[in-house]
């Protein structure tokens, strides 16, 4: 039965008391499923729809199911996307389709990860309760009216909705009870790719306006941190706080972001608490991220309330596969609980919601990429998805399996890696990394740089998209450690102590307090190692230039200060090429679109522009503040002078050696494994045959057995690996 308005609003009142500051409130202790949370090998298989399947899909499921055990492959994820299945009318719940397939997986000894299906509402729904769905904030700078949100594309609810969170609940208690106590349910995924969804509906304005309240107390507080004199939009009363659609504040901004993170968190937190409440100790709980470091997702909140991370990883494939884009997913997620992580959904065969981008990956390829995961600290790795489907959004997005169902190049590949893995794969789970360097990432400052972009790809006024941003910065720095083999863990602005590493990365930190400045310089001057780029330190937690010399805090550790800046029109080069990055490519050498006028206090410099106006001022300073450095670039470096930077720092941090001897192409990760082990991982992201010189104590490669000495040279085929179990 429907609910009635008097009970939505009750609902909506007990949201607002317990949405703020929701994610503070979880407890750091290890849940039973957290302290069990130990696969005795890696899990590996794809999401499975039976549901989808054309035809008989009694006769498919035992098909699948013989395919699926012919290949090796041992666990499922399953339910997350089919609400109307489970409940095709108002309080109407149907098991009987779900048990059928989880028993049959059982019987086949392939495990099971059942999701909470919500993240895409059923039409019966949406008809009843139209104002479940979305009113989304429009896009461009000056914003506009919201845009409500149409049934038929998924995630286009107000997750906060009290009709919404009711059904949901509903829905969870229900299922999670359902399967409590059956031994093929080993976890639950909580919704899917969960974000904010743009939602700015009037019942998620007022939770904003109650949460700025709690937070400034009085609208002349916040009025006066958010500098709203300006325009004369200052405000005396709570009622008077105008919505998100229009807003210019760049404090209401910044604000705005943060509450569609809590709005996230909140919503993940409470499924968990569901989840936890109804399911067995043993199964976990996780989450599959759509892609690490979203503006709109707090992702370390959210994993407060997970018994192990899980993300979606997709990549580039065929010319475009090399490991990065695995690297920089997994780092952030293996850093979110110092721990190792599931890939829930990866890329079979090739991706796309249209036929324009169709490219499966060369031979070689997918069985790289498991390992690719592995070595990154995963231990579960997913197809997204078993069988390709036969209409609708994602008939290209390919599976396993092609749209004829029958056995094909993909699945030889897959079966070959799952019956290595039956063999070596309790060499490889559970793998402990260890890391020297780490990147600050800063979510504020990725969405402060948004509002006030560096670049742009159009003229003055016209507001056009950035050409780089935070995001490009990032990843650029990541690139280049993954390219110098260097591993890498993701650090935040709450972190209170850096001191586990021996070289903290601080891109564009333009949004942060005095407080965490002040740990960074005390870092430095504690014997740690920062390389720093422009823009750090500019601005306060509210998103208002500090009204200090630039860079605020942080000017005594970096030894210099500036007041002035400006865009660079063309790209630069640097005098007398510093850093000898010409040698292979002759546009090398060059920098681009922003310039900080450094003038030097302690610091020296590292390089000038060669400029007849920019040339008076340093473009790389480098300071010695107690005993440790801080390198700071003033302007947007190329890759190779990215790497030549990133590469002086490794090197004064001592942490430099034989992996950054490697020809380019070849990658290698370490770790070590459940048996003490160390592991080292040699991958060749190359469609050519390749030698790498082996570093390390002597033991086995474990893809076929040969043993393995100091200074060996392993011999690597296209797309191949190697990897090296010491003794």
């Amino acid at each position: 039965m429907s609910i009635s308005k008097r009970f939505l609003s009750l609902l909506v009142s007990a949201f607002l008391v317990t949405a703020v500051g929701a994610a503070q409130q979880h407890s750091d202790a290890p849940t039973p499923a957290q302290q069990t949370l130990e696969f005795p090998t890696v899990l590996y298989g794809a999401a499975y729809y039976n549901e989808y399947m054309p035809g008989d899909q009694d006769a498919r499921l035992t098909t699948d199911i013989a395919m699926m055990k012919a290949a090796g492959l041992n666990v499922v994820r399953m339910g997350e996307s089919t609400w109307s299945l489970w409940e095709p009318e108002d309080g109407h719940f149907e098991y009987a389709w779900m048990d059928h397939i989880v028993d049959a997986m059982g019987n086949a000894g392939i495990k099971v990860i059942l999701g909470t299906p919500t993240y895409s509402i059923p039409a019966w729904m949406a008809h009843q309760h139209p104002e479940m769905l979305a009113d989304r904030i429009t896009g461009g700078t000056f914003g506009g009216p919201t845009a409500p949100a149409q049934y038929g594309m998924r995630q286009n609810m107000d997750t906060d909705s009290p009709a919404y969170r009711f059904y949901a609940e509903r829905l969870i208690r229900h299922i999670v009870a359902h399967y409590k106590d059956n031994p093929t349910v080993i976890g639950w995924q909580l919704d899917n790719e969960t974000s904010s969804y743009d939602a700015a509906n009037r019942d998620v304005f007022i939770g904003f306006q109650h949460y700025l309240e709690k937070k400034f107390v009085t609208p002349e507080a916040l009025s006066k941190a958010w500098f709203l004199n300006y325009w004369g939009e200052n405000l005396h009363t709570w009622e008077d706080l105008p919505t998100r659609n229009g807003a210019q504040s760049t404090g209401y901004k910044l604000e705005w972001s943060r509450w569609s993170q809590m709005r996230v968190t909140d919503f993940l937190h409470w499924q968990a608490e569901l989840v936890r409440d109804c399911a067995s100790p043993r199964q976990f709980i996780t989450t599959d991220y759509g892609g690490m470091m979203k503006r709109d997702v707090n992702e370390e909140a959210i994993a407060e309330s997970l018994d192990v991370v899980a993300d979606n990883i997709y990549h580039g494939s065929q010319d475009h596969y090399d490991g990065s884009a695995q690297s920089i997913q997994a780092d952030f997620s293996r850093s979110l609980k110092h721990a190792n992580f599931l890939v829930t959904e990866t890329n079979a065969q090739s991706t796309d919601w249209t036929s324009a981008h169709q490219y499966p990956p060369y031979d070689g390829q997918l069985r790289e990429d498991v390992y690719t995961h592995l070595s990154n600290g995963a231990n579960m790795v997913e197809y997204w998805h078993w069988a390709s489907i036969a209409a609708n959004q994602e008939t290209y997005w390919k599976g396993i399996l092609s749209h004829d169902l029958e056995p094909n190049r993909a699945y030889a590949e897959v079966s070959r890696t799952a019956h290595e893995l039956e063999k070596i794969g309790p060499h490889l789970v559970g793998l402990k990394i260890q890391n020297d360097v780490a990147i600050l990432w800063s979510r504020d400052s990725a969405n402060a740089i948004s509002f006030m972009p560096f670049t742009s790809s159009g003229p003055q006024w016209s507001f056009g998209g950035p050409t780089a941003d935070y995001s490009s910065l990032v990843q650029q720095i990541h690139r280049s450690l993954y390219d110098l083999n260097v591993g890498t863990d993701f650090v935040f602005p709450e972190t209170k102590d850096f001191s586990a590493y021996k070289l903290l990365i601080v891109p564009a930190l333009y949004i942060a307090d005095d407080a965490l400045l002040q740990r960074i310089a005390d870092y430095v001057k504690n014997g740690g190692h920062v390389m720093m780029t422009f823009k750090s330190g500019f601005a306060n937690e509210n998103s208002a230039v500090r009204w200090v010399r630039a860079p605020g805090p942080l000017r005594e550790a970096a030894g210099f200060s500036y007041q002035e800046f400006s865009n660079l029109e063309h790209p630069l080069a640097l005098k007398d090429d510093p850093f000898r990055v010409n040698d292979t490519d002759k546009n090398a050498n060059q920098v681009s679109y922003w310039a900080e006028f450094l003038m030097l206090e302690h610091a020296k410099a590292l390089a000038y522009y060669d400029h007849p106006f920019f040339g008076k001022w340093p473009a790389i300073t480098e300071n010695q503040f107690g005993q440790g450095t801080l390198i700071y670039e003033g302007t947007y470096l190329s890759d190779a002078l990215q790497i030549a930077v990133l590469k002086r720092a490794l090197d004064e941090a001592g942490l430099t050696g034989p992996d950054q001897q490697l020809q380019p192409g070849l990658h290698v990760t370490h770790g070590v494994n459940r048996m003490g082990k160390r592991v080292h991982y040699y991958f060749n992201y190359s469609g050519g045959n390749v030698k790498a010189t082996y570093a390390y104590g002597s033991g086995t490669n474990l893809l076929g057995g040969k043993q393995v000495s100091t200074a060996d040279s392993l011999a690597l085929g296209p797309w191949d690996l190697a990897i090296v179990e010491e003794k």
